[in-house]
């Protein structure tokens, strides 16, 4: 039987969705990472940065942002966790002509090395990145939808998460009561499972590089 999962980071930790085969579907969350990828699974998808460079941009975020636009966080790079401030490490950067690093990456420094700790080209085999509005943004003809912030945007994408099978989605939505998971995680998740069931797309379009521990920089849709 094919599992698929797909995980997205909250404020405490880590949501996941799971769409099986028979139709099957769950939701869980923990703040272990770890103990999420312990369910037996076919493929996962992760709305978090795989393969980290050691300067410059990554092919597959600056190709994303062309078609996304500032939904996507580019400058990722590896260690950038272990500057005490982001004010620190973007003075740095600046000094060497590099990208800086932005508040929403520095805010989920702690999640990215998190993934990096546990990933090795082994499990890239069976855990791949994603990125939901990516997801979504292909499931809709190509064209982006409303803001994921308005009221339409989120119906937007619940829709396009029912039509692609998960029924389950507006129960999860009212289980997250009270565990800080806000209503976007759980959707990202959803896109995530989806993508871990139907990808078959990458980018970058074209050649792959790899980071320094052979993790491939690429996501999926």
């Amino acid at each position: 039987m094919a599992t698929y999962v797909g995980l997205d980071g909250f404020r405490w930790g880590w949501v996941a969705v799971w769409i099986e085969d028979n139709e099957i579907q769950g939701f869980d969350y923990s703040d272990s990472l770890e103990r999420l990828l312990r369910y037996p699974h076919t493929r996962a998808m992760i709305d978090m940065p795989i393969g980290l460079p050691e300067s410059g941009q990554r092919a597959c975020d600056r190709e994303a942002q062309q078609l996304l636009g500032p939904s996507v966080f580019t400058g990722v790079r590896r260690d950038f966790w272990t500057f005490e401030t982001q004010r620190e490490a973007n003075d740095l950067y600046r000094s060497k002509n590099e990208p800086c690093i932005s508040a929403q990456l520095w805010s989920i420094r702690s999640k990215i090395r998190e993934v990096d700790d546990l990933m090795s080209p082994n499990r890239q085999r069976t855990l791949c990145e994603t990125h939901p509005e990516l997801v979504f943004w292909h499931l809709n003809n190509r064209t982006t939808l409303l803001s994921k912030k308005s009221e339409e945007g989120r119906n937007q994408r619940v829709a396009i998460i029912k039509k692609c099978g998960i029924k389950s989605i507006q129960r999860w939505l009212s289980h997250r009561w009270g565990t800080g998971i806000g209503s976007d995680d759980v959707i990202d998740a959803c896109a995530c499972a989806i993508a871990a069931r139907d990808a078959k797309r990458r980018i970058p379009t074209g050649k792959v590089c790899l980071d320094r521990k052979l993790l491939r920089m690429e996501m999926w849709f």
